[in-house]
């Protein structure tokens, strides 16, 4: 078996479907959408090259920015919320009361389909019929707002079901994480009079620290090219203020029939994730190298 896995040819051809898959479906599409962000194209006729025509318009586009201020926005909310889901996590570790049914309910958002949350909070927002509405007349408001029509409120109306609907993801991993602690150390910590704060601060964060970075990551990049919701609960508006680079991508390329200039987006949009991505890895590198 050991000479058998030593021939680099049948390693190949264990990694070989793999590897075309990936490159299939993963680096040939990046390659192409660089490829058609250099092109006038409708989507069905024939493509014009124009060069750096579209990725120079992209750079002076106010609209693109300003989405691209949204997707950031939404970006260091879903990051603060994780300050949250990892004190939720903390709590139902510590062998609570009802902490496996609390696991259940929060996970209940993961589970349902995207479409069906932004139905659903379509309706709490609701002007006329929404629940929230009706809960602050009771309050004694008398004019409650139209969350998802008021230019002010539509984002942050929508980073609320957004962060309500990974918040079961977030608190599996951090739960998962702080489980594999071994009980030796924290049985030792309490036995040298460490009080459950100074556990938690001290001993918890920092052996769960790389899994903090991994989700820090995936929170922030996945903010970052987040669409779906968005477009189901208002298509980017009103008029622009709930849009993200996603949505104005995809607003530009299928409903604009500008096939050129939404691949220049979107290949844009990827650039920004991968330089977010790398500064995030330095940045909590050089945190963890200043701790050591």
């Amino acid at each position: 078996m050991n000479n058998v896995m030593s021939d680099k040819r049948v390693i190949f051809l264990y990694i070989a479907p793999s590897l075309f898959l990936i490159l299939a479906l993963i680096y040939v599409p990046i390659v192409q959408t660089g490829y058609f962000g250099l092109m006038e194209w409708d989507g069905i006729g024939e493509m014009k090259f124009v060069g750096l025509k579209n990725y120079s318009h992209l750079i002076h586009d106010h609209l693109f920015w300003k989405s691209a201020y949204h997707s950031f926005l939404l970006a260091l909310f879903s990051a603060l919320s994780l300050i949250g889901y990892l004190c939720i996590s903390i709590i139902l570790a510590e062998r609570i009361r009802g902490a496996d049914l609390l696991r259940k309910i929060y996970l209940i958002p993961m589970l349902l389909a995207s479409v069906a949350i932004a139905q659903l909070w379509i309706k709490i927002y609701h002007p006329g019929n929404g629940i929230l509405n009706h809960i602050l007349m009771k309050l004694g408001v008398q004019d409650p707002p139209s969350w998802l029509a008021d230019p002010k409120l539509a984002l942050f109306a929508i980073i609320v079901p957004i962060v309500w609907q990974y918040a079961g993801f977030y608190i599996l991993i951090y739960y998962a994480a702080l489980k594999n602690i071994p009980d030796e150390l924290l049985e030792a910590a309490k036995i040298d009079g460490a009080t459950t704060f100074q556990i938690a601060t001290k001993i918890k964060l920092p052996l769960i620290m790389n899994v903090i970075k991994v989700t820090i990551v995936l929170a922030v990049v996945g903010s970052l090219k987040y669409f779906d919701l968005i477009y189901i609960m208002t298509g980017g508006g009103p008029n622009g203020a709930s849009e993200v680079m996603a949505s104005y991508m995809y607003n530009k390329a299928f409903k604009g029939f500008d096939f050129g200039y939404g691949s220049a987006v979107g290949f844009f949009l990827l650039v920004i994730c991968l330089v977010t991505t790398y500064l995030i890895r330095k940045l909590t590198a050089a945190d963890q190298n200043s701790n050591l």
